[in-house]
This record gives structure tokens, C-alpha cells and sequence, in this order.
């Protein structure tokens, strides 16, 4: 096995366990015991590992090990601390917390992208929106998915804002995390796609208020129905 999936492999199984905490806060690792447990050289552990400390999950001391940090220093940013996260026991919480976010984000962004997409930026909005419609209706969700990400991506990118594209990957990575975890209807519902339309159509309208009314709309059933999972 190549050294780049043992080093995933290693990094996906540990920061796993210590997002979902069953490696709690504390908890001492050491290069030699994941070289044990997951037979790799001492190479790949010591590369998790360093990606691990990027990451802001471990940290390594001097004759101790490297310990798990608190959650307050995690880089909760990263696709994969979101990805660990979204599959382990906190996952309507990170849900939460990620649905805020885009609430805070996305309809500004929306409004963002009705005053400076572009004209080729526009049609491609419209051809995405249009294929969720016959996607969604097909019940082909992870197609589906696909199209979803890519809708909300131009969006962000769409308004110029850096900050905001900055959050494509954050975004992309919750949108795949409904579905893998089967919190997606097996067909998207009807309004909910009515609201993808509004947006787009705002934009092609060059409706800043209009879009932002929209994808409110869009981030207020999400927020709705992961209300229900209480």
C-alpha cells in the first residue's frame, strides 16, 4: 500500500477518534504506539500526526507524547475535522453550528452574487438550478448533491467576497455530510427547489434583495428540520 493512503488511512482513523472524543482531551499518543497499531513506519505515523498538530487536534511535548488538544483549538474550518465530526456522535450539533454559519453567510453572499456575477456566471447558475430540478425529481441524489454543491459554490465565489469563497469547501462539505448520513429525503422537496429557482432567478435579475430573501428561505428549512432532530 502506497505511503500516501497508509498516512490517510492513519490520519482518517485517528482524528476521528479524537473529534468524536474517544481520544479525549489529554489523552497522550505516541509515535511508536500508532506504528504498533497500525503497522506503518515511522515515516507515515510521523506525518498523520504532523497533519494532526496542523490541524490543531494534538500536540506534541517534550518526553511525553503528543496530546489531544480541547476542541476550543481544533481548526473546525477544515473539511476534514467537519467530514470527522459530521460522523461521529455531535453530529446534529455540528450540523447546527455549520447552518448558522451558512445562515449568517450564504444570503449575503446570495445578494453579493445578484450585483457582480458575471454573464457567464449566470448561465451556469441557471443550467445548474435547472439540472437539480430534473435530479431531484428523478430521485438521483447523489447526482443531486453534485449539482447542489456546485449551485452554492458559484454563489459564494460569485460575489466577489474572498472570505466567502473561502467557505466553498466548508459548505460542500455539510451538503455531502446530510446526504452521507441519510439526513437528505430521498427526493429534495418540492419548495426547496422553488427556492434554488428564486435564487437564481434573482441573480439573472440583478436582485440583490431578492436573492437574499431567497436563500433565506433556503437556510431557514434547513434550520427547521434539523429542529426536528432534537
Amino acid at each position: 500500500m502506497a505511503a500516501e493512503v497508509l498516512h490517510s488511512n492513519v490520519l482518517d482513523v485517528v482524528g476521528a477518534e479524537i473529534t468524536s472524543g474517544t481520544l479525549p482531551e489529554g489523552a497522550v499518543l505516541t509515535l511508536e504506539r500508532l506504528q504498533d497499531r497500525f503497522g506503518v513506519s515511522r515515516t507515515v505515523a510521523r506525518e498523520a500526526m504532523r497533519m494532526l498538530e496542523h490541524l490543531g487536534l494534538v500536540t506534541s511535548r517534550r518526553r511525553v507524547g503528543l496530546v489531544v488538544r480541547p476542541a476550543s483549538d481544533w481548526v473546525v474550518f477544515d473539511p476534514r475535522v467537519i467530514r470527522w465530526r459530521l460522523a461521529g456522535p455531535g453530529r446534529v450539533g455540528q450540523l447546527r453550528s455549520l447552518t448558522e454559519l451558512r445562515a449568517a453567510v450564504e444570503p449575503v453572499a446570495a445578494a453579493g452574487a445578484a450585483r457582480h456575477a458575471d454573464a457567464a456566471e449566470v448561465d451556469r447558475l441557471l443550467a445548474v438550478v435547472a439540472r437539480m430540478r430534473q435530479l431531484g425529481e428523478a430521485g438521483r441524489l447523489e447526482e443531486f448533491l453534485a449539482a447542489d454543491i456546485e449551485f452554492h459554490a458559484l454563489l459564494l465565489r460569485a460575489g466577489r467576497n474572498e472570505m466567502f469563497t473561502a467557505l466553498t469547501d466548508v459548505v460542500a462539505e455539510v451538503l455531502a455530510g446530510r446526504t452521507r448520513h441519510g439526513l437528505m429525503p430521498s427526493r429534495p422537496r418540492a419548495e426547496a427547489l422553488d427556492a434554488h429557482e428564486a435564487v437564481a432567478d434573482a441573480v439573472r435579475r440583478r436582485d440583490p434583495e431578492g436573492a437574499e430573501r431567497a436563500m433565506t428561505v433556503i437556510t431557514s428549512e434547513i434550520r427547521a428540520a434539523l429542529d426536528d432532530l432534537r
